[in-house]
């Protein structure tokens, strides 16, 4: 037979290669997916702990400067603009404006009450008081 005449090789692959491909895809998934959406549910606990703490210690500069914290009433924007009563402020004391928590909700400012201690606070994943794993609160108090 000379070289003209021979069938050119068809590679690839059949379709029962194919399925047992997506079969221990499928499985490998089950196993890993589960796992890292667990470490992104952590990250984000972790991530309002330090934008909180970043914001608590904005909140210590504006005070060394002003002479006390901000209001309830004038809250977190008060590191990003100045209060009207603010006379020593020399702020911004954030580059940005105040960010959203991890979830996308915008942390909750209690001023210094009886005991002269704020609280900053994020509601977790569901955005409500209370809960539990990544729905509990964090609390600049914790």
């Amino acid at each position: 037979m000379s070289d003209n005449l021979r069938r050119p090789s068809v590679s690839g692959f059949t379709l029962i290669e194919l399925m047992v491909v997506m079969v221990i895809l499928g499985l490998l998934a089950s196993l890993v997916l589960p796992n890292f959406f667990g470490q992104a549910a952590k990250a984000r606990v972790k991530a309002a702990r330090v934008q909180i703490s970043s914001l608590s210690t904005a909140l210590d500069t504006f005070a060394l400067d002003v002479g006390s914290y901000p209001s309830t009433q004038d809250g977190l924007d008060a590191l990003h603009q100045a209060p009207s009563d603010a006379k020593r402020w020399d702020g911004p004391y954030l580059p940005k404006a105040v960010p959203a928590d991890p979830w996308g909700t915008a942390y909750q400012y209690k001023g210094p009450d009886g005991d002269g201690f704020y609280e900053i606070l994020s509601y977790g994943a569901d955005g409500k008081s209370g809960g539990e794993g990544d729905a509990a609160d964090i609390s600049s108090r914790e």
